[in-house]
């Protein structure tokens, strides 16, 4: 194996230079205010949590966890998702705490990846967890939050997709009675968005015409309210009746928040079906192939960490809408740069300090001119009424240097 070169990177990180950190930070910074004001708090957990809980318990499939051993021989992970770890902590430190507990977060987290266009190894995830609410009105309010974080991320257009476990569950279980490989692969083809290879898997399957044309019926349900009276008439199975229910309550509350015409109801939607435990989203932008958010009920999470409660929630994907609004302007504070002599000096950092403790100025660059007589014509002056130096751009230039 080749060593790798001095400027080589592993694969599926990145570096990010100054300007996009600030357009990253700002959609942090809006997106974490957004979810304060709805009464969420920030919580931070470890980079480096165990594989025997927490990377257990994760959605993470195992073999996109990286892994590696403490000197005791213990075997960690690098965190692969936030909700894991919050229902640890839920689950420990804060199970004095009464329910419902509304937590937010942003943190990088870590998955190993094939060599696949577009995928990253390391991204950042700005998300919240309700924990202890099992109500479709707790489900309503995380959906609704999601579509406020996506406003406030600068997101200008998107969907989500809604749907439910519980439906799909209750129709196989009703037309595949037995046949959980089957059942298996039409939920994988499903998560994969892999239509093509969820009718063949059908046909494949030497259904009755009524059955094969049932399940394939199952594409057409998306839209919006008038998709829960359809899915009433495709599956009478007590599961799928319960998770058309919940979602339609859903829907009724999502368009008292006014938010209903950024949803439609998707009954394709599974998410991890070993994970979620019933509705379960995703938000998709436009010009976008990956979904920038996805969120949705896990009841059966906090029980393996001794507290059982029902809990939902979602994540934004940061640096995919980073993609999304990369070129939106971020505002920028005033620069002022001063220039002095060995003469000026102490006058000139005094004066930076003054500038950098006022409102109005945020950012203040000093410079020790060895040479004022090469001074002036470093400085170029621009026909805005900004000035140039070594490249960069001030709205203020003040020299202190000797005549």
């Amino acid at each position: 194996m080749s060593k790798p070169k001095v400027f080589e990177k592993p694969l599926g990180v990145k570096d990010y230079l100054p300007e996009a950190v600030t357009k990253l930070r700002n959609i942090e910074y809006r997106v974490l205010a957004c979810m304060e004001r709805w009464g969420y708090n920030q919580i931070l957990t470890p980079t480096l949590e165990y594989y025997d809980t927490v990377g257990v318990a994760s959605s993470t499939e195992d073999k996109k966890l990286f892994k590696l051993l403490d000197r005791k021989g213990q075997t960690l992970v690098l965190r692969s998702e936030l909700t894991a770890p919050i229902a640890r902590v839920a689950s420990s430190l804060l199970k004095e705490r009464a329910f419902p507990l509304r937590l937010s977060y942003h943190s990088n987290v870590f998955r190993a990846i094939e060599e696949e266009a577009g995928r990253d190894s390391e991204f950042y995830q700005t998300g919240v967890e309700l924990i202890g609410d099992a109500s479709s009105e707790a489900d309503a309010e995380v959906v609704a939050l999601a579509v406020a974080s996506l406003q406030a991320a600068g997101v200008g257009t998107f969907k989500i997709a809604l749907g439910h476990v519980g439906f799909l569950n209750g129709l196989f279980q009703e037309t595949l009675e037995g046949r959980s490989d089957a059942q298996l692969s039409l939920k994988e083809h499903l998560l994969a968005r892999d239509y093509v290879g969820y009718r063949e898997a059908i046909k494949s399957l030497a259904l009755t015409p009524e059955v094969e044309r049932e399940l394939i019926g199952v594409l057409r349900l998306r839209g919006g309210d008038e998709i829960c009276e359809q899915a009433r008439m495709v599956s009478q199975h007590p599961i799928a009746q319960d998770a058309i229910r919940h979602l339609c309550e859903v829907w009724d509350v999502l368009k008292a928040y006014g938010v209903s015409e950024h949803v439609v109801i998707d009954l394709t939607m599974i998410g991890d079906f070993s994970y979620y435990t019933g509705m379960t989203f995703e938000g998709y932008a436009a010009d976008l192939g990956f979904p920038v958010c996805s969120g949705g009920r896990y009841d059966n999470l906090l029980s393996q960490f001794g507290r059982p409660a029902p809990a939902t929630g979602f994540a934004l994907k940061t640096n995919r809408i980073l993609e999304v609004n990369g070129g939106e302007a971020v505002a920028t504070p005033k620069r002022v740069l001063i220039a002095y002599d060995a003469e000026h000096r102490e006058e000139a950092l005094q004066l930076a300090k003054a500038k950098r403790g006022s409102e109005e100025t945020a950012v203040v660059i000093t410079q020790l001119v060895s040479e004022p007589g090469a001074w002036s014509s470093a400085r170029l002056a621009k026909e805005d009424g900004t000035y140039e130096v070594r490249g960069i751009a001030y709205q203020e230039v003040i020299a202190l240097l000797a005549q």
